[in-house]
């Protein structure tokens, strides 16, 4: 039961950080190579402002800055529950992810990734 909540207090953490220091002022965090670059966004760009909105619960900002990290949020979270429930049972966690299910992510992500660098998809832009 240790490791689940060692997990939870380093999220926690981590979320707690990004709260207080706002990744919409420049200087704070590394700007994305991607990005810088070429110009692209990448899957990742606009995570921590989304995790700053999430923290302060600006769910709306938070789709807004990235639509992919707030459902990864409740992915993760839920998947986080599953694991406690099973170490209090003493049991070790099953989730039977396949390949198709992989894939799938992956195929999402990746569509995501197009999607929001073409011009139509403007409104995924962080």
């Amino acid at each position: 039961m240790g490791v689940p909540l060692a997990v939870l207090g380093s999220v926690a953490a981590a979320f707690a950080y990004v709260a207080a220091v706002d990744p919409n002022e420049p200087g704070h965090y590394p700007t994305c190579p991607l990005l810088y670059y070429t110009g692209l966004y990448c899957p990742g760009c606009g995570g921590l402002r989304s995790a700053h909105a999430f923290a302060h619960g600006d769910l709306t900002a938070a789709l807004g800055a990235n639509a992919v990290a707030v459902v990864g949020y409740g992915v993760l979270a839920a998947v986080w529950v599953l694991w406690v429930a099973a170490a209090a049972r003493g049991r070790p966690v099953r989730l039977g992810l396949g390949r198709a299910h992989l894939w799938g992510v992956g195929v999402a992500v990746a569509l995501f990734t197009v999607v929001r660098n073409l011009p139509f998809g403007a409104f995924l832009h962080p």
